[in-house]
């Protein structure tokens, strides 16, 4: 589960373009959204194409993204038990 979280991090960064902000600077438990990263709902909409592109996972509920997406700990149990790729 420490790997897929330290990818989750990296490809958070990457996909989001956050250049100043390296995987360690991310607390697993930290909220993605808010007081924690700080992300807005067009990053949401990139973090579920992500999802899908990498991962093969297509979240038909956009509204379940708030859940998904709370940290990178509760983003990799999601990803660990729906991935398809």
């Amino acid at each position: 589960m420490e790997e897929l979280i330290v990818e989750l991090k990296k490809q958070i960064i990457e996909v989001l373009n956050l250049e100043e902000v390296k995987p360690e600077d991310i607390d697993n438990d930290a909220p993605l959204f808010g007081e924690g990263l700080g992300l807005d709902s067009i990053d949401a909409l990139e973090l579920i194409v992500m999802l899908e592109k990498v991962y093969g996972i297509k979240i038909k509920d956009p509204s379940a993204g708030k859940d998904i997406f709370k940290s990178v700990n509760t983003m990799a149990a999601f990803v660990k038990e729906h991935r398809t790729k």
